[in-house]
This record gives C-alpha cells, structure tokens and sequence, in this order.
C-alpha cells in the first residue's frame, strides 16, 4: 500500500474515531463500557502500520477532545497514552510476527495490543496522572470488568471488518508479512 493510501486511510480512521462516541453518546458510559474510539485505531495499526497506527492513536482523542469535549480533559491524557500504544503495538505486532494463519496473525495483534494499552493505561494512572489515587482493583475494575463489552466488540468486530474489507479490496494487507 502507496504512503499515500496510508495517510488517507489513517484520516478516515482518526474522523471514525472522533464520530463512533457521538454516535453512541446517547447510551450511557458507552466510551467507557463499549470503547468506541479504540476500535478504528486498533484497526489502523493492524491495517496501515507504523508509524501511522501510531499517529492515529495520538491524533483522534486530542482531536476528539478539542472537538467534542470527549474524552474530557481530565482523562485525555492517559487516554492518549493508552491509545497511541495501541496504534503502535497493533501496528509493530503485524510486522514482526511470524505467523503461518493471517487470521492468527491478526488476532494475536489486536490482543497484543489491547493489553499493552490497558498495561500502559494503568502504569501512567498509577506513577504519574493519578498518583495515590488509583489503585489495582480500579484498573482492573476500569480496564477489564466495565470494559468487558467494549473488549469482546474489539475482539469480534475488528477482524471480521478488516477481513471483510480486504476481500472488498477495499484495503490491504502484505501478505509478505502475513505468512
């Protein structure tokens, strides 16, 4: 895929990201319990690599906060760590594994990521945006439990779309990477 390709497809990710919790904010705590800003970034670093996963993790919840106030500028700033890893993780991940299935391939890429986000999340929460106040059973409580929904949407919807929208030619993958 050209640079070119990438950077669109990172812009159309980064508006996807700002959109999705507007289109669900009539359902409440929907960012926190179906993370709906997560799942394109998760999807542009699967799909367009680094340092474009990357980007996008940084770019859509500045862009979203300044936009729309969501997430609110308390939480922004661990939020953006989470999501810039993710981006990034998912991203390395398609590079670097060697796996015979695609399909594995993809899947322990998202999961990779998905943890290494939270991991990163609690990390910033605890030593430096919420030191004293935050402690392991509000992570796991935050990033695990009330997140559950938003973790099994991730985990269902992001390869089927991207599977899907690889066989619409609508994006690609390198295959060279993928077996």
């Amino acid at each position: 895929m050209s640079n070119i390709k990438r950077m669109v497809i990172t812009a159309l990710f980064v508006a996807l990201g700002i959109v999705l919790p507007i289109a669900l904010h009539f359902i409440p705590n929907a960012g926190s319990v179906l993370l709906p800003m997560h799942v394109p970034i998760l999807m542009c670093g699967i799909v367009c690599g680094f340092p474009y996963g990357l980007i996008c993790g940084i770019l859509t919840p500045v862009l979203s906060s300044l936009l729309t106030s969501m997430p609110p500028a308390a939480i922004l700033p661990p939020m953006l760590c989470e999501l810039a890893v993710y981006g990034a993780v998912a991203s390395l991940a398609m590079s670097f594994l060697r796996l015979k299935s695609k399909y594995a391939k993809v899947y322990v890429a998202l999961i990779s990521a998905m943890l290494s986000g939270r991991i990163v999340f609690g990390i910033v929460n605890a030593f430096i945006f919420r030191v004293g106040e935050y402690s392991m059973q509000i992570w796991v409580t935050s990033a695990f439990v009330t997140a559950l929904p938003g973790v099994a949407v991730q985990i269902l919807l992001i390869p089927v779309a991207i599977f899907a929208l690889q066989n619409a030619k609508l994006i690609e993958l390198n295959e060279d990477k993928l077996n």
